[in-house]
């Protein structure tokens, strides 16, 4: 073997190793930790350097991605019995456990401290309330505890755009709080959706999801009153101050399909479920995701045309 092929085979050896890591940090989700602050960020009426808003961003989205790894720590032994996660990097046996959380405990200490050094101490204090919140409050005490525990752990997912206000503003409004109350509200039914053709895992690992406790037919009821609950919310903040035109018509059109999907779902029953293996379920949960996604854009597709005089009203 050459030194050319040696060194190649200790690069690529290496490249495994920071693709493991960089999983537990959960990129998926700090993907929508990230748009969604900035999205908080640039909706904010005080306006911050492009170097200093990237900083942010960056420190927040650290923050997210200790969180994960904090979590995939904690949860390594239900993740090994759940298909959906027994290929994450610990139960997989690529990292050690006290490697992950290290990380956590690492990045947390890290992103905390620069994002209040970046921006202002009252950003990197509610940074820290997040990930402690995510991490204790949820993980280890409400996910295993409490069918409602993605309602009330939702709103770990839900500070980060309210974490992009503050960095810009260093103070609190209503406006950021919408934004909150958009993510929180749209959570349950985007996992209990998922949950309805993912039970078994929750069932063989032992977590308390609604679809375990309470059975399918409430889960489906729940989807449609949080559904319903989301779309006024939804609607509503369209006469905010975050608000305008643009987001009124996207809001009107996702929300009627949301709509009609949960009540799709309501009136499923399981035979005609398992017959076409979750189809509708599946729809609905890849609509969510097209949902959320849609609704900050178009918040900061108004942010971005109101110095202009065409954002808002």
């Amino acid at each position: 073997m050459t030194d050319a092929s040696i060194n190649a085979s200790t690069v690529q050896q290496a490249d495994a190793e920071f693709g493991d890591y960089f999983a537990l940090l959960k990129p998926r989700v700090m993907s929508l930790v990230v748009f969604t602050a900035l999205v908080g960020l640039l909706a904010a009426p005080i306006g911050v350097h492009p170097v200093i808003g990237f900083c942010a961003i960056l420190f927040i989205a650290i923050g997210g991605g200790a969180s994960g790894a904090l979590n995939m720590w904690w949860d390594a032994d239900i993740d090994q019995i759940m298909k959906r996660t027994k290929s994450r990097p610990i139960p997989a046996g690529k990292v050690e456990p006290g490697e992950a959380l290290s990380l956590g405990l690492a990045l947390s200490g890290l992103s905390v401290i620069m994002l209040a050094l970046a921006t202002n101490v009252f950003a990197g204090a509610f940074l820290a309330f997040t990930i402690f919140f995510y991490v204790v409050i949820y993980t280890m005490w409400l996910k295993r505890a409490t069918p409602q525990n993605i309602v009330i752990g939702g709103a770990a997912g839900a500070f980060p755009p309210v974490i992009g206000w503050i960095a810009a503003t260093g103070s609190m409004s209503v406006e950021p709080w919408l934004m909150f109350a958009l993510t929180f509200m749209w959570t349950p039914p985007h996992f209990w959706a998922l949950a309805l053709f993912m039970r078994s895992d929750y069932d063989d690992a032992g977590v308390p999801m609604l679809t375990v406790t309470h059975g399918r037919r409430s889960t489906r009821n729940h989807i449609l009153i949080y559904t319903a609950l989301l779309a006024l919310l939804a609607i509503g903040t369209a006469f905010s101050g975050i608000g305008g035109p643009v987001y009124l018509a996207v809001a009107l059109v996702l929300n009627a399909l949301f709509l009609h999907g949960a009540w799709k779902i309501s009136r499923r029953n399981e035979n005609d479920s398992e017959a076409d293996d979750f189809k509708v379920e599946r729809s609905f949960f890849k609509l969510s995701l097209l949902y959320l996604f849609l609704h900050f854009g178009a918040i900061l597709v108004e942010a971005v045309l109101k110095p202009y005089g065409f954002g808002g009203w």
